[in-house]
């Protein structure tokens, strides 16, 4: 799509709608026929060398009976493991093969990066049973990354659904019959994808619910600490004001009976908060 040729080509060999479709910059997953043709885009996972799986890649088609046009960006494996096919000498025998083997193609890498999001799940899952556990970093980026594929994945499987439900010369029945069953694994791909978002939540909040637990117990602690030692800070203000006529400043066991006095005022103290139930 970046040949500074191609649009030109486009527009002069394809009717306006079906050229239009293949340039658009902006696109998502749809399936709609013009004439006898099917102009098609789907969205396959991102498996180029460091980049993010959840960009996924956008791959735009016009099929009809003598032609078979695909336009992408980047590389999609999907497509590349046809063209490998092709140069073994196993080509698809036509337009329906093509396009059963490319939606077979996107959802099985869909699938298996879903198996790989679920395998971190279960991972967070298992660090549940520690409250000490901090949250896991990447966390918040296996959330961000379940709703990037779901923002495709879920109008995929509406145009993959419509594509097996097509009525053209160009879709034999039995190419039709094993898109619906691709259909229904991409619908199964989307509700495994709600169940991770709603694990991930889940998670997010049991994490939470430990960190607020923390904190509870610490000012609990902090406050019953401030119950204890607010009248004992008192005394030793009153005690400690240096003014004549203090009581006790003659006295040689005054500091010996203060702190007793000071003992006997926190035992007392803890007594009353236990009474209370505060501890």
């Amino acid at each position: 799509m970046t040949d500074p040729e191609f649009a030109g080509w486009v527009t002069s060999h394809l009717p306006p709608i079906p050229a239009g479709a293949l340039l658009q910059a902006e696109t998502r997953p749809r399936c709609d026929t013009y004439n006898d043709g099917l102009m098609l885009n789907l969205r396959g996972i991102n498996m180029n060398k460091d980049a993010v799986a959840d960009e996924m890649i956008s791959l735009r088609l016009w099929v009809a009976d003598d032609v078979l046009i695909t336009v992408r960006r980047r590389k999609v494996f999907a497509v590349d493991a046809i063209r490998a096919a092709c140069e073994a000498g196993n080509a698809p025998k036509d337009p329906a093969t093509f396009l059963e083997w490319l939606v077979d193609g996107l959802t099985t890498r869909v699938e298996n990066h879903i198996d790989t999001i679920e395998q971190l799940t279960d991972f967070y899952e298992t660090d549940l049973e520690d409250t000490d556990t901090l949250p896991p970093r990447d966390l918040p980026v296996t959330r961000r990354s379940i709703i990037r594929l779901r923002r495709y994945l879920e109008p995929q499987r509406h145009a993959l659904a419509k594509l097996a439900a097509i009525n053209l010369p160009i879709m034999p029945e039995p190419n039709a019959m094993q898109l619906r069953e691709i259909a229904n694994r991409s619908t199964i791909a989307v509700e495994e994808l709600d169940e991770l978002r709603d694990r991930l939540t889940s998670i997010q909040g049991e994490h939470d619910n430990h960190v607020a637990q923390r904190q509870a117990r610490h000012s609990y602690v902090l406050s019953v600490a401030a119950a204890l030692f607010l009248p004992l800070s008192f005394i030793t203000g009153l005690f400690g004001v240096n003014l004549a006529g203090m009581i006790g400043a003659d006295h040689p066991h005054a500091f010996a009976i203060l702190c007793l006095s000071m003992l006997g005022l926190s035992v007392a103290m803890v007594a009353i908060l236990r009474w209370i139930r505060w501890i």
